[in-house]
């Protein structure tokens, strides 16, 4: 199918997927009047794709797993192996980001915020 098809059937701009195409996540063909043609196939990878973004992962990490997906002998054991990664990537993430956050609050209204937490004030 040509690209303006795939773009209607995924919900996705040519733009993004020339993008995609451009970074290896999809492959289309040269037609010989230059235009791209995607397999069926293309479709319901596009959509794992943006789904797999909505979740939180990177387009690099979309790519890497999806070879490890493919050869996967169940794949809903593997991605849910890729879900508890993932959440344990968030979980340590809001701990930092809770240890900044309270960071922050100590040193609002301390005169000068970017002296070290606790410094004697001068």
């Amino acid at each position: 199918m040509r690209i303006g098809e795939l773009a209607a059937r995924t919900g996705l701009t040519k733009d993004t997927i020339r993008f995609y195409e451009r970074i290896g996540l999809v492959e289309g063909r040269r037609l010989p009047n230059g235009y791209r043609d995607f397999p069926p196939e293309a479709v319901p990878w596009l959509q794992y794709v943006r789904t797999a973004q909505a979740l939180g992962f990177t387009l690099a990490e979309i790519a890497r797993h999806f070879t490890e997906l493919g050869e996967a002998p169940d794949n809903a054991a593997a991605l849910s192996a890729l879900f508890a990664d993932k959440i344990r990537i968030i979980d340590a993430r809001m701990t930092e980001l809770a240890a900044l956050r309270a960071d922050l609050t100590d040193r609002m209204d301390t005169g000068c915020p970017l002296r070290a937490a606790g410094a004697a004030r001068r």
